[in-house]
């Protein structure tokens, strides 16, 4: 009788582990951008701890904005690439993990972390 107790129990474990869904990989640290706002200000943009392998546009530079962002640090722990153009299409360039960063010639307004 116990050891069909032990059994039930462990099959049970194993259910409620296949059930629970995996955490969503991230990159982990901060990625930084400069752009122009459609007011002609001087802004700084930043994603905290992003999602891997996600396409994201970043804030203030989409289509609603003529002027692209620049100047791109990558503080995070893996490898981002950036696109010139919204959805992560366009020209890209990658930027390494930690160090990474770019000038004011690198005009970007999306990015994936991988």
């Amino acid at each position: 009788m116990r050891l069909r107790s032990v059994i039930t129990a462990v099959l049970g474990a194993a259910v409620l582990l296949a059930a629970t869904p995996g955490s969503a990989a991230a990159a982990t640290g901060q990625f930084r951008y400069s752009y122009e706002t459609v007011e002609g200000y001087e802004a700084s943009g930043f994603l905290n701890n992003p999602p891997s392998g996600r396409c994201i546009n970043l804030h203030g530079v989409g289509q609603e904005n003529p002027q692209p962002g620049h100047s791109p640090k990558n503080r995070t722990d893996a490898w981002a690439t950036v696109y010139t153009g919204t959805d992560c299409r366009g020209d890209s360039f990658r930027l390494r993990p930690h160090t990474g960063g770019a000038s004011e010639r690198l005009k970007l307004r999306s990015v994936i972390f991988n």
